[in-house]
């Protein structure tokens, strides 16, 4: 009988076959488990009425449906209750057409000392760069600089459609969006200057594209850009003005990679 079929010699081998299986099985169970991430917070501000009230409303309805289980969200309509203690809860802060003035003090100290510091991420839209002296507030210049140096000048408010055209296709805020898209009956800002020095432009809308045409136009013209000279990821999304623009595919993809963008999700 040759030794390889000696029963001893069987019986090792199984007793090998058998170990290297227990210790497979051991291996596989004790895998960690992908899990989900948890859910993050995400505290919005939003105008109590004016002619802002149907985009927020709407948007409101799209942040319960896009949130589920991946955010919740939390609404304030004014600047009260803002302190370091009530971000510190929060992923993400979103400006829904609430404008840079009329906060209290405690509050601008709170947002800036947040953004400066990378605490919590932030998407402003349309409103927020309402930057200038109105309603008897001075502007927050703090703020001006933040949306890169500009005030505000004007708006179409015989409302125009335009082609946005996409600027840093790389940027996660940009992802699954073409190379361009129409933003359908705009009340285009103007701004005194161009933010573009000092942000990074994301998007632009070509101001000979607007249909009707109008003579309201500032040149260099960017609608979706991020301040990089600060920790927090922030988006500001200019387009805001009317609830349509939530059946608009590329203005639901941008506000959606804002949101998972800046509460760093990816």
């Amino acid at each position: 009988m040759s030794d390889r079929n000696r029963p001893g010699r069987r019986c090792r081998s199984a007793t090998r076959c058998h170990a290297l299986f227990t210790i497979l099985a051991v291996c596989a169970c004790s895998a960690p488990a992908q899990t989900k991430p948890a859910p993050f917070r995400v505290l919005a501000i939003a105008e109590r009425g004016g002619l802002h009230r149907p985009f927020v409303d709407a948007a409101k309805a799209w942040l319960d449906r896009e949130g589920k289980s991946d955010f919740s969200v939390d609404y304030i309509e004014n600047t009260d209750t803002i302190d370091e203690a009530l971000l510190a809860r929060y992923s993400l802060f979103l400006q829904l057409n609430y404008p840079p003035y009329a906060w209290t003090p405690v509050a601008e100290r709170a947002f800036r000392a947040s953004i400066e510091q990378g605490s919590i991420g932030w998407i402003g839209f349309h409103h927020a760069t309402l930057l200038g002296e109105f309603d008897g507030y001075p502007m927050w210049q703090w703020f001006s600089d933040f949306m890169g140096g500009i005030r505000f000048k004007d708006y179409i408010a015989t409302f125009v459609s335009g082609t946005v055209h996409v600027e840093s296709a790389s940027h996660p805020v940009m992802k699954g969006l073409g190379s361009t898209f129409t933003i359908e009956n705009e009340e285009w800002y103007t701004y005194d200057r161009s933010p573009r020095p000092n942000v990074r432009v994301l998007a632009s809308v070509d101001e000979n594209s607007y249909t009707p045409s109008t003579t309201k136009k500032m040149g260099d013209h960017p609608v979706v850009w991020t301040n990089e000279h600060v920790k927090a990821r922030n988006v500001y999304i200019f387009m805001g003005h009317h609830a349509e623009l939530f059946q608009n595919p590329a203005f639901v993809t941008i506000f959606h990679n804002s949101i998972l963008w800046a509460a760093g999700r990816n």
